[in-house]
């Protein structure tokens, strides 16, 4: 069901205009829940909201004519079919952060930095718009959600101080105002008061905003004597069931204003105490069994020391077993626990078989998306496990590979050679183990009714071990080249020479014969590597990822390639800051959008969106070599990225014998035909059916009016990525040569030959369509970036341009290559 958003100016837009006497410090208004809250829900019990009653009336009809019962879970939310799963629930929490999409049950903790101002003058309405929006879409997927929160004792001390203020005589306030009243000068004002002070005037807000989404919610105050008492305890629990089976959000918090102050010793016993929010969360989150527990704080995590100190570093997954290695800082400004006591409680609540995450409910950043990233699984904030992987993390697996990656760059190109050739003869001694873990594969993937794109033969090992010898001989002159030399002035020379761009991302799926190839490369290249090959052949890339180790182990730098073993990993590899510095996809139109998906802010080498290639026949084109060129294009290997996907034929073409052989040839290689537009009018057949098999490749043919014609559609369809062009007449060939820009573009043959291989690049570690840095076979000079290197004596740059001072020369010299100290990165 989606969400209601109101009209109209909304409350966070008043208040920015200063309608309720103050500006919004957080920047609450420029967060995209904001827009939510309108003057409409705002009830006139409270002083923060607008008297509307016409328009409460109908956000009050419409919740009553909203089902009040929870459908059946086989039904899904409002007769939807549901996708959540039930949850970890007697497997314990989950144990990566991919696996929360599958929460069901969630308790979401506000603590009292993320539900006042800055200031301290008023509620951030921006966030609590923001969470009360992410809330209610969560609860339209089918969650279940409880929020706990904390401000009552923070909203009434400040409502209090107003009271106080204008209590006084208005000589007094004028005095107070003229000397900067502090709080100091206040009397003291006690937080059971303060409490019950805030608590109405917080659930009222609640219950406003909420209304704009139709969600109904329920106030629930508890003590610590609702956890102990066993009565107590039963009623809390049954209550909370029903209004979640109700598809209420119960919005529970402290009842502060009778609660006995904590008793120390109360956490023995694997019980906790209810202290604070923090506790009160976790214990709500084990007691109704949630999946994961959310607390939104004022910092970004938990930090391995006090955030702001010049060493503190946000911790990504943390373990139970680890507290002993954090340094904790102070409280915040308005709350009552601090992050040690968050991670008392998070630490109790993971114990207790609930998924636990830390991150900031302030941050303008983050604050609009924080809760519904979090149960997408983006690492934000810092998750708790009790699962610790056994081998290393992904930021020690790119550390490692970046320090060995290093060690690789600064190795002479002979020494980097050799280690590729003895790739490539372990691929021929080891050919027995590597054909073996393949077979197991391919049976694998078969009993699982899935293609098995990734079979391997003796005859493909032996090509490939050819490739990576051609690229043992670029590896020879890569590293180090200097491509420009220029004399700037006299005894002041400038080169330009490649150096590795640090860490690569490759993703590939479907062949595991890409692993070596991109290890080559990566060697070649002098960079670290990051592998993660596709599930259809895990057995055949752990083999054949062994085999690049032990050949890397010839010169100690066997880190140098790291294998990931598991799709969530990518994501965590992919932070806009993190050490990766480059992604190169390789694979299907799916696999490269869920790269650019995953990128962040890290740049992605790969073919456009579809990598759609064409394949123009003209009216002068030879029907031996057309029908050779289509057949090769499309039906040797109809997955791959250089395939052909659409058919152009000049309209002449039609009445000709070479359009029916061509049309009998794609049939009886049992490629399914869809006509576009034009040749769907002309042809005596109706519309294809669908597809016979998922294994019939299918194929566009249209009908064009000449070259002009065939340049225009694939300007405006095509990926630019491969475009051929078959005729005898050389100046149609040229025309279709010069105005295509695509990364390749071939006259009279096949599309498959946009290939590293076929290139003669050795091997090609993805194929990219962008206009900057590289485009077609990404190979071992398109993994290197540049440098510039001036050597001088004592020059500066204001001696030059002045009159009567020294002039440059800009003296172009021959390259060559760079001696030792040229190659050191």
């Amino acid at each position: 069901m989606r969400s209601r958003k109101p009209k109209g100016k909304t409350l966070i837009q008043q208040v920015c205009q200063g309608r309720y006497g103050g500006r919004e410090a957080e920047g609450g208004c420029q967060q995209r829940a904001s827009s939510s809250i309108s003057d409409a829900a705002l009830d006139s019990s409270s002083a923060l909201l607008i008297r509307t009653r016409p328009l409460v009336k109908v956000v009050m009809l419409l919740r009553r004519l909203r089902p009040r019962i929870r459908p059946d879970p086989s039904e899904g939310f409002w007769g939807t079919a549901r996708t959540l799963s039930t949850g970890p629930r007697g497997s314990g929490p989950f144990g990566h952060r991919g696996e929360l999409r599958h929460a069901k049950r969630i308790v979401v903790k506000l603590g009292s930095a993320v539900v006042t101002r800055g200031d301290e003058c008023g509620l951030a309405l921006g966030r609590l718009a923001s969470v009360v929006e992410q809330v209610a879409v969560l609860q339209g997927q089918g969650r279940e959600m409880l929020l706990v929160t904390s401000g009552a004792v923070a909203f009434g001390k400040q409502r209090l101080r107003h009271e106080i203020l204008m209590s006084r005589s208005v000589r007094q306030a004028l005095r107070s105002v003229r000397r900067h009243l502090t709080d100091t000068q206040l009397p003291a004002l006690e937080a059971r008061a303060c409490a019950a002070a805030g608590q109405s005037g917080l659930m009222a807000l609640y219950e406003a905003m909420f209304a704009q989404y139709t969600v109904c919610t329920a106030q629930v105050l508890v003590t610590n004597l609702d956890f102990s008492d066993e009565q107590k305890r039963k009623n809390l629990n049954g209550t909370l069931r029903e209004l979640l089976r109700m598809n209420i959000v119960p919005i529970v918090n402290t009842n502060d204003a009778v609660a006995p102050p904590p008793q120390p010793d109360s956490d023995l016993q694997g019980v906790i105490s209810i202290k604070d929010n923090d506790s009160l969360a976790a214990r709500l989150a084990v007691e109704m069994e949630a999946d994961l527990f959310i607390a939104l704080s004022d910092v970004a995590g938990l930090y391995n020391r006090p955030p702001g100190t010049d060493d503190a570093k946000l911790i990504d997954v943390f373990y139970p077993g680890e507290q002993q290695s954090i340094t904790y800082g102070t409280k915040s400004r308005v709350g009552l626990g601090g992050m040690e006591a968050k991670v008392q409680s998070s630490v109790w609540a993971l114990q207790g078989g609930t998924s636990v995450v830390i991150a900031s409910g302030t941050d303008p950043k983050v604050t609009g998306h924080v809760i519904a990233d979090i149960v997408e699984g983006k690492k934000v904030g810092t998750f708790f496990s009790q699962t610790k992987p056994s081998g290393p993390t992904v930021e020690q697996q790119i550390e490692m590979a970046r320090r060995d990656g290093k060690k690789l760059a600064f190795l002479p190109p002979e020494q980097r050679s050799e280690m590729i050739h003895r790739l490539a003869d372990l691929l021929i001694d080891r050919k027995d183990d590597i054909l073996s873990a393949n077979k197991m594969d391919v049976a694998l993937a078969a009993d699982a009714g899935q293609p098995s794109g990734g079979a391997l033969t003796r005859a493909e090992l032996d090509e490939l071990a050819a490739g990576l010898r051609r690229v043992a001989s670029v590896a020879l002159d890569c590293v180090g080249r200097v491509l420009r030399r220029t004399r700037v002035a006299p005894q002041l020379e400038l080169e330009q020479i490649a150096v590795p761009i640090g860490v690569v991302l490759v993703v590939f799926d479907g062949r595991p014969d890409f692993l070596p190839q991109v290890s080559s490369l990566a060697v070649a290249s002098g960079n670290g590597v990051l592998l993660k090959g596709g599930r259809e052949t895990p057995n055949t890339n752990r083999v054949l990822h062994r085999l690049a180790r032990e050949a890397l182990a010839v010169h100690d730098v066997a880190e140098a390639a790291q294998m990931l073993s598991a799709h969530e990993e990518v994501g965590d590899a992919c932070r806009p800051d993190g050490p990766v510095d480059l992604i190169v996809p390789r694979g299907s139109a799916r696999l490269l959008r869920d790269a650019r998906r995953a990128a962040g802010g890290v740049p992605v080498l790969a073919a456009g969106d579809g990598a759609v290639c064409h394949v123009y026949v003209d009216v002068q084109a030879s029907a031996d070599k057309a029908l050779r060129i289509v057949r090769d294009s499309k039906c040797e290997e109809p997955a791959a990225c250089n395939a052909m996907e659409t058919l152009l034929i000049h309209r002449d073409v039609l009445g000709m014998p070479i359009f029916d052989r061509i049309v009998d040839m794609l049939r009886a290689e049992r490629v399914q035909i869809r006509p576009g537009p034009a040749l769907a009018s002309l042809l005596p057949f109706g519309p294809p059916g669908p597809l016979r098999s998922w294994r019939d490749p299918e194929c566009r043919v249209e009908l064009v009016d000449g070259v002009q014609a065939a340049v225009r559609h694939i300007r405006k369809r095509g990926g630019s990525h491969t475009d051929v062009i078959v005729t005898e007449n050389e100046d149609t060939a040229e025309q279709f040569l010069r105005q295509l820009d695509s990364a390749c573009v071939f006259w009279n043959a096949s599309s498959r030959f946009a290939d590293g291989y076929r290139f003669g690049l050795g091997a090609m570690a993805g194929f990219s369509t962008a206009r900057v840095h590289a485009r077609g076979p990404v190979g071992p000079e398109e993994l290197l970036t540049t440098k510039w290197v001036l050597r001088g004596d004592g020059h500066a740059a204001a001696r030059f341009g002045r009159p009567g001072g020294e002039g440059f020369l800009h003296e172009d010299l021959p390259t060559g290559r760079a001696d030792r100290r040229q190659r050191l990165t």
